[in-house]
Parts: structure tokens; C-alpha cells; sequence
């Protein structure tokens, strides 16, 4: 059965449910509870929830400060709005000391594709995985998200953690589990291996099942977590195949595909990117034409992999 989960949703949910088990946990939004999901706790919690305002960099320097209190700030808005706008108080005050921030940006790469490339993020991940002390994570599915946000919340330390505003077939289950730092194969194969992580993992599974109508084996690995990169996993699935494409929803710079490349940076393997061709965003009615103009989509996965294979 194909089932669905939004996953600021499930966000939402999880982290009302932490913030009832630990009141340590408080939760800051930028004027924007209603899409972030933070709504949930601000009604049922209104001790534990901080409304900032439009005051971005303001909102990372109170969260520094809550944390430096014994508090675990979970710090929301829009991906862009929290990696761009209040980039120098995530470094200065929160990187510099380690302190233990989670930063959730919502409505990452195109999923806001009614609002053009001023809300859209095609850049987050590489902003962030350059900040040393900083983990960086991208979820598969709603049901990742929510192990995810647990997850976090336990670890010691500056986060970031992207979602999506709409919903995304279900690629693990209840049952599966979540590390931080690790990798997880969904598929085996043998001619090459496709890495990927967010929205892009389903098409990276759907491009396999295509292809292997045509006798081509495709391995798929889910990266949810793009820094720190457990660089030893991934050298061995590379060269169970010998041959790598990346798939992720983001600037084919920065993100996902460049810390890949720079893992197997002493391997002899030969290596695509699928991913947004360093350009912004546009505005759409709904989120699909955008994947397909961005090269997006399972036959772009397919392409690639099939560029790839004649290198090998």
C-alpha cells in the first residue's frame, strides 16, 4: 500500500509530544507557526513556545541564549529565512560555542513553489554543512522526520534539519530505525549505486525498479544525515558497484552530491549529480512542473545513471 506523510506535520506532532515529556524543550517561530507546524505546541504549551516575530537573527541570539540556560531551543521558519538572513547568529553564537540549537527550516528546497525563489531553498545544506560543530540532516518521508526530530533532540549540539511542506510517500516504517550519521541501503544492486536523500530517494527507487526491466541493477542508499557523513559506509557501498550517482533537491553544489565526491575523493569511481543545476528557484501553481524543470524526476535519475555506467 503507497501511503503518505507530510512531514512538517509529523515535525509538529513529534515535537508536541517532546515538549510534554520534557520541559526543557522550548520552541521559537518567526511569524510563521501556522506553516511551520509550531502552532501545535504554542496552543497546548504556550510556556514552552517563543513567537519572535519577523526577527530572524534576533531568534537565533535568544535561542543561544536559552541554551546557554540548560533549555533545548528548537529554533523554526522558513529554510531560507534561517540559513541566509540569520547565517552570522548561527555562526557567531551558535556554531562558535556548539551550543545546543536545533534549527528547523521548513518548506526546504521547492516545496514552497507558489512563492518563488525569495522562500524557496536551493542552498541550505551547503551553507550549513560548512559550519564546523554544525549536523546536518534531510529526512526521506514524514515517518524519518519524526524519528529525526527525537533524534535531535537528544544529540548534544547545533542541528540543522530540513523539511518539506508537502506530503511524501512513505519509504521506511515505523519499525525502521534512525541514527544520526548513518546510512541506510533500501535497495541492492550491483551495477552502480545511487546515493540520495529527501524527495529525492523515492525517485532514486523508482528509477531502479525501471531499470531493472532492463536487466540494469540499481543499489539505493537513503543519506538522511548529509554532515557528518559516515565516510567508511559509503567508500564500501560505492565499491560493491563502482559506479555513483547523487539525487538530492538542492544546488548540485554544497549539498549532498559535493559530500559524496569529497568521500570518495582517493577512490577511482565514477560519480553524477542529479540535483538543481546552480540556479534559483521560480515561482509554480503547484510543486510537480517544478521538479520536471528542474530535472527533478525519475528519467533525470535514469539519465544519469545511464551517463555514468559508460565511464565505468
Amino acid at each position: 500500500m503507497n501511503t503518505k506523510h507530510n512531514p512538517r506535520e509529523e515535525y509538529g506532532k513529534q515535537l508536541l509530544s517532546m515538549c510534554h515529556q520534557n520541559k526543557s524543550i522550548v520552541v521559537l517561530d518567526a511569524d510563521l507557526c501556522k506553516s511551520t507546524m509550531t502552532c501545535k505546541v504554542e496552543d497546548e504549551l504556550p510556556a514552552q513556545y517563543f513567537e519572535m516575530g519577523i526577527g530572524e537573527q534576533n531568534m537565533m541570539s535568544v535561542a543561544a541564549g536559552l541554551s546557554l540556560t540548560g533549555k533545548i531551543p528548537f529554533v523554526n521558519s522558513f529554510a531560507i529565512f534561517l540559513t541566509s538572513r540569520a547565517f552570522d547568529q548561527v555562526r557567531q553564537a551558535i556554531c562558535n560555542a556548539a551550543l545546543n540549537v536545533k534549527i528547523i527550516g521548513s518548506s526546504a528546497g521547492l516545496s514552497d513553489f507558489g512563492d518563488g525563489s525569495s522562500h524557496q531553498t536551493v542552498e541550505d545544506m551547503a551553507i550549513m554543512r560548512a559550519l564546523p560543530n554544525m549536523t546536518v540532516i534531510a529526512p526521506c518521508d514524514g515517518i524519518e522526520t519524526r524519528k529525526a526530530t527525537h533524534a535531535i533532540a537528544d544529540y548534544k549540539g547545533p542541528v540543522y534539519m530540513r523539511t518539506s511542506r508537502n506530503d511524501m510517500p512513505d519509504l521506511t516504517t515505523e519499525d525502521s530505525s534512525f541514527e544520526i550519521g548513518e546510512v541506510y541501503p533500501l535497495k541492492k544492486g550491483t551495477d552502480i549505486t545511487v546515493f540520495a536523500c529527501g524527495i529525492m530517494v523515492k525517485m532514486a527507487m523508482d528509477a531502479s525498479e525501471k531499470l531493472a526491466e532492463e536487466g540494469i541493477s540499481v543499489a539505493v542508499v537513503n543519506v538522511p544525515t548529509i554532515k557528518p557523513l559516515k565516510r567508511d559506509k559509503i567508500i564500501a557501498l560505492s565499491r560493491e558497484t563502482n559506479a555513483v550517482v547523487t539525487a538530492e533537491e538542492h544546488n548540485i553544489f554544497g549539498g549532498l552530491g559535493s559530500a559524496i565526491a569529497e568521500a570518495l575523493r582517493e577512490e577511482k569511481i565514477p560519480i553524477g549529480f542529479v540535483g538543481i543545476n546552480d540556479t534559483f528557484g521560480v515561482s509554480c501553481n503547484e510543486a510537480e512542473p517544478l521538479l520536471v524543470y528542474y530535472g527533478l524526476t525519475v528519467d533525470a535519475v535514469i539519465s544519469k545513471i545511464r551517463t555514468v555506467l559508460k565511464l565505468k
